[in-house]
């Protein structure tokens, strides 16, 4: 039986009081909401905190809704002309009310499947966005027990002075996990973030980095409070442009597993059809989601037809060369890229 490390826990029930705690306890301390993912790495030892700081009494990281720049939420959807309207996540919201909750299907139709498909329904339950969005990076060599990974010899991520996967190097290749960021990178997402030096806000495009011990810019005194996206071009905007917004994931059990690939596509449709813009991230291949670079000049100002989507398909294809950081072969990995690609344009082709 795995067994916890020893720790004392803390339910503050501000995010100022939780912050505190988080400066006052430094390193021995860790923040969590749902943990279903720090929990295991805390009885694999991949974490010893000293101190937890339970996130889940703070009612302001709660709620999902639509606001007007700083205002408050409104039930309708519409913000007054002028202002730009945010559909605002609270990071303690689970990952079962996102995929269910009425505005997130209505504007973030990709957002939502993504959250759907985490895990299994216990997971989603317990759960949350923010955790998702903080997901630790996955290993083969590091996600085990800690008698398995003294057997082997550590790795550079935990303990260890050497990469499993590349054998070469002092640079950590931990996969990406988390089934909704990259559809928050696709919708020019902003998360709110809260530490000992006040908040600030940073674009769901710029908070993930290539390292993968710590592939996040979040320090580790510092939460994410909340999420907003833009929802210009959600609904017919002045500009009659129409965004729309798919995920596809693929993975070995349907039911339960993390990505072996995941693909997050979001475009912006005029009303003749014609592609105005079009976004697509992969993830699950390194350390941090990617954007595809060359969509633009394929598909703007064409039709999401069979002749433009294969084209982006072969252009995602060129760009994705997965590590052999799962245990799944990295060229099958590879090959499913297209099929991905082109899985989630057509759902968007078909609005």
């Amino acid at each position: 039986m795995l067994r916890l490390p020893p720790f004392r826990y803390h339910r503050p029930d501000t995010v100022d009081e939780a912050v505190a705690l988080l400066a006052r306890f430094g390193e021995d301390a860790m923040p969590i909401a749902g943990g279903t993912d720090l929990m295991p790495n805390m009885k694999h030892r991949l974490f010893t905190p000293a101190h937890v700081v339970s996130l889940n009494g703070i009612a302001s990281m709660r709620g999902i809704g639509t606001v007007n720049g700083a205002g408050p939420s409104t039930d309708n959807g519409r913000a007054p002309r002028g202002e730009d309207l945010f559909l605002r996540i609270g990071a303690l919201e689970s990952l079962s009310d996102v995929s269910s909750h009425p505005l997130v299907r209505r504007h973030c139709a990709g957002l939502a499947e993504a959250a759907g498909l985490v895990a299994g329904p216990q997971l989603r339950n317990m759960g949350t966005i923010g955790g998702n969005v903080c997901l630790d990076t996955r290993c083969t060599y590091y996600n085990q027990t800690e008698f398995w990974r003294d057997a082997l010899g550590y790795c550079l991520k935990k303990d260890g002075t050497v990469c499993h996967v590349t054998r070469v190097g002092k640079k950590c290749v931990a996969a990406h996990s988390a089934d909704t960021p990259p559809n928050l990178i696709a919708l020019d997402a902003m998360l709110t973030l809260a530490g000992p030096d006040g908040i600030r806000e940073i674009s769901a495009a710029d908070f993930f980095v290539t390292d993968g011990i710590w592939n996040t810019r979040r320090k580790r005194d510092e939460i994410l409070t909340e999420i907003r996206i833009p929802l210009s071009g959600s609904d017919s905007d002045e500009n009659g442009l129409r965004r729309r917004s798919a995920y596809r994931k693929l993975r070995q059990r349907h039911s339960i597993d993390f990505p072996l690939l995941s693909v997050a596509v979001v475009g912006d449709f005029e009303q003749d059809g014609t592609v105005a813009g079009l976004t697509g991230v992969v993830s699950a291949l390194g350390a941090r989601p990617r954007v595809l670079a060359g969509w633009d000049e394929i598909a703007l100002g064409e039709r999401l037809g069979p002749r433009v989507i294969e084209a982006l398909a072969a252009r995602a294809r060129a760009q994705c060369r997965p590590l052999d950081n799962v245990i799944v072969d990295t060229e099958w990995r590879r090959a499913m890229v297209p099929v991905q690609v082109r899985r989630a344009l057509e759902e968007l082709a078909g609005g």
